[in-house]
């Protein structure tokens, strides 16, 4: 089983699925050309996505235009199904900071032939996470989150700039999906997203409380 360390201790956190919005800030959806879409847009990544410990992030053969998407992450804390809105938050265990890497070319491949992209956005290592924040540790209600490359900032911005909240994203879900203890929600991608090549570093940071910091390396 797949676990993520919990911030400055020594325990580790089980995780169970992983589920990913896409088209959740407004500048990204005009940034890939696309609509911004009326409720929360859902794709899920395989648990063997998952990259901790600052590990390489391998990039298949397949793929020549590899983009970087920083994320926040929500790690929910217990199973729940049909939530109300009012009562999501109650649901969080904590909040990381992730990377969606993605296979740009591969996915831009798949939907013109009206194709799945699962390939495009959960190969192996494409999930980058950082330590969790235990929720009660935080009294925020809005995070900064930001990702450079080679030290150079690509993305920047303030989670309260989602279309969909937190709170919106986990009713919506669990109106779908039973939501389980372990399970991640990658919250979606701000604009900036941009092409990284063979040996880059990557960094993202929850400025303030957790960060990572890859190498990419292209098979």
């Amino acid at each position: 089983m797949k676990t993520i360390p919990l911030l400055n201790t020594t325990e580790q956190f089980p995780v169970s699925k992983i589920f990913c919005i896409g088209k959740n800030y407004l500048a990204h959806a005009k940034e890939m050309g696309g609509n911004v879409p009326d409720s929360p847009v859902i794709f899920l990544k395989p648990v063997t996505a998952l990259n901790t410990e600052n590990n390489d992030i391998i990039i298949p053969s397949i793929s020549k235009m590899v983009h970087h998407e920083v994320e926040f992450v929500l790690v929910i804390g217990k199973d729940g199904k049909n939530i109300p809105e009012k009562n999501a938050a109650e649901y969080i265990f904590g909040y990381a900071v992730g990377l969606d890497m993605t296979l740009r070319d591969i996915q831009t491949s798949a939907k013109k032939a009206g194709l799945p992209w699962t390939l495009a956005k959960g190969f192996d290592t494409s999930a980058p996470i950082s330590p969790i924040i235990l929720k009660e540790m935080c009294d925020e209600t809005s995070f900064e989150i930001c990702c450079r490359v080679n030290n150079d900032e690509r993305q920047h911005t303030l989670t309260s700039k989602m279309i969909f909240s937190p709170e919106q994203i986990i009713s919506y879900i669990s109106k779908y999906f039973t939501l389980e203890k372990g399970d991640l929600i990658f919250t979606g991608t701000p604009e900036g997203v941009s092409e990284v090549h063979n040996q880059d570093i990557i960094e993202a940071e929850l400025v303030g409380f957790t960060s990572i910091r890859h190498q990419v390396i292209f098979q």
